[in-house]
């Protein structure tokens, strides 16, 4: 089973990501997680390499995580290459949607170059939202309900999914 999950920056698919691989039994894959293991914080890597080094380094770590199997949180623009898209194409996707209400706190660690303000956000959120809805098999909204309610919900999906998919 390869489940991912896409969304905005701070929409909660790490958190949420951890939870639904407990619950499911499977492994747990962040690609931006793998990305700083492997090469440093994202926003140093912006800073001293710009965004287009940054997307490239983004492509390896997500062909690496959908070689396995289990949940995978890709970063927020990992879905705006067009080979990331092709590649999930035939898998369930999950898009996590948050207000921009629920998301200042979120922004607040300064771990995403992309966003420094809600402004920021909001403009970014808006110039993707058409992309993250086409890719979605099931859409969640994380703004204020619990990660643990909200990771369940995922899991019945999935393995309802995957129970309609084995039956002839």
């Amino acid at each position: 089973m390869l489940l991912v999950l896409i969304g905005a920056p701070a929409a909660g698919k790490s958190r949420i990501g951890k939870k639904l691989s407990r619950i499911l039994g499977v492994p747990f894959t962040d690609t931006d997680t793998e990305i700083v293991r492997e090469h440093g914080p994202i926003a140093e890597l912006f800073a001293s390499h710009g965004e287009p080094h940054f997307r490239t380094l983004e492509r390896l770590a997500v062909e690496h995580a959908l070689v396995g199997s289990g949940v995978v949180a890709f970063g927020g623009g990992a879905v705006l290459d067009p080979r990331t898209r092709d590649d999930i194409a035939d898998l369930p996707v999950v898009l996590l949607t948050v207000e921009a209400s629920a998301v200042a706190a979120r922004l607040s660690n300064g771990k995403r170059p992309l966003v420094s303000s809600i402004e920021s956000w909001q403009a970014l959120v808006d110039s993707r939202r058409e992309l993250y809805e086409s890719l979605a098999d099931f859409r969640v909204d994380t703004s204020h309900r619990p990660t643990e309610l909200i990771a369940t919900e995922i899991a019945h999906w999935a393995r309802s999914r995957s129970n309609r998919r084995d039956t002839p």
